[in-house]
């Protein structure tokens, strides 16, 4: 059986298992079993697929079409054009968050300064920032020791040596209220337990703990943005990723906390992504009144 006889056939079980992307899904799983790109794939579709490659290739198919995703099921996904390795213990990362990448990347615009990003999971914000600012300090902290050493595994893998990773409860493991950095990024859990989303597509599989919160998905974000400002600097800027609909209540815990130059940003669809404020010079912005 051809290449292109083989893909036809897969991405028509993977529509009929309601896969949003089936040809797509089809084309990436049968790269990654036979370990070629897509170019080669589109140039020798009339090849015959080896035996082992093909068998490996159904497995594949037959877990996707059970709902696995595609990023765990190849170990891989690409972030803002890095190769990440992914793992069934942390989130997979979107392209959405790209946009919080953007958005600290803006406003750094010193040559040097220090980043900290709160629930790293495979280190995607954090690599992203350090691969674009070579002369930043990043640190990355994540509860779930798996996490930490797959970011770890991601910085040595891509070879960038100005990010660190380490286990910290949110800010539980610095120092102390004397660790300063000018920015403070997150994606954290944002989700309500009680949504449907967590029923549907990728979520079903990904760790629970770093999608949902209480209090309708705000508990977490509250609480960096009371947190945060006891490590910030003096102008300092505190952005977080958070639902669509959830724009307004951040901003308006920011505001309340003491932020300034409060706002939001829209991700690839439009949609308000993420919110974010600067610490007021001099001042206490983001510490609990």
């Amino acid at each position: 059986m051809s290449l292109d006889h083989l893909l036809a056939r897969a991405a028509a079980r993977l529509a009929a298992a309601g896969s949003p992307s089936p040809r797509l899904d089809a084309e990436v799983l049968l790269c990654h079993a036979l370990g070629v790109d897509r170019t080669w794939l589109y140039t020798w579709g009339d090849r015959e697929a080896p035996t082992v490659a093909r068998a490996r290739f159904e497995a594949l198919v037959a877990a996707r079409a059970q709902g696995q995703p595609i990023a765990y099921l190849t170990g891989e996904r690409e972030f803002w054009g890095l190769a990440l390795a992914t793992s069934p213990h942390t989130l997979i990362p979107r392209p959405d968050t790209e946009c919080l990448v953007e958005a600290a990347l803006a406003r750094a615009t010193r040559p040097d300064g220090r980043l900290l990003d709160l629930g790293t999971g495979t280190g995607a914000i954090a690599l992203a920032f350090a691969s674009e600012r070579p002369g930043w300090s990043v640190l990355g902290v994540d509860i779930r020791p798996e996490a930490v050493a797959l970011a770890r595994r991601n910085a040595e893998r891509l070879g960038i040596a100005n990010a660190a990773f380490a286990e910290s409860d949110w800010f539980a493991a610095l120092a102390t209220d004397n660790e300063r950095f000018d920015l403070i990024v997150s994606n954290p859990p944002y989700i309500a337990a009680d949504d449907p989303h967590l029923a549907r597509g990728d979520v079903r599989f990904e760790p629970r703990s770093a999608l949902v919160a209480a209090d309708d998905g705000l508990a977490d974000l509250r609480h960096l943005v009371h947190e945060a400002g006891r490590h910030l600097r003096p102008g300092g800027w505190l952005m977080l990723e958070h639902g669509f609909a959830q724009a307004e209540a951040v901003c308006a815990v920011l505001e309340a906390a003491g932020y300034a130059e409060v706002a939001s940003r829209v991700d690839l669809g439009g949609q308000p992504r993420v919110s974010l404020g600067r610490r007021v010079d001099g001042g206490t912005g983001g510490e609990r009144p």
